[in-house]
């Protein structure tokens, strides 16, 4: 099992950045793909960026050329760092890591953007 801390989320204005992480521990050695997630009230769970073990880096297009993945493997520590950030970006964040097939989740960080 993997256990997932997010943290970083705030409240900025439109325009604004935050640079949310999020450390993993545990069996670390088993994550295959990961990623970032997030859930606005009354809406379902959508992607905003994905990052394979192999690099592989998937973005929404909502998101694309604002928010950046990265991580540091040595810290087992994921990173998103957004830009430019949007009224409609206000969300719970979460991140994601499968281990052996399984979806493992942290408990979420509030970004709130501000117009």
């Amino acid at each position: 099992q993997v256990r997932l801390v997010e943290s970083g989320g705030g409240l900025v204005p439109a325009g604004g950045s935050l640079r949310l992480s999020c450390v993993a521990s545990g069996s670390t050695f088993l994550i295959s793909d990961s990623g970032w997630y997030r859930q606005a009230p009354g809406k379902q769970r959508e992607l905003v960026t994905t990052i394979s073990r192999g690099g592989r880096i998937n973005y929404a297009d909502s998101v694309k050329g604002r928010f950046t993945i990265s991580r540091d493997l040595a810290k087992n520590t994921m990173f998103l760092q957004m830009t430019s950030l949007k009224p409609e970006d206000t969300a719970t964040y979460y991140c994601k890591a499968v281990v052996v097939g399984r979806d493992n989740w942290g408990q979420g960080t509030q970004v709130t953007v501000s117009s």
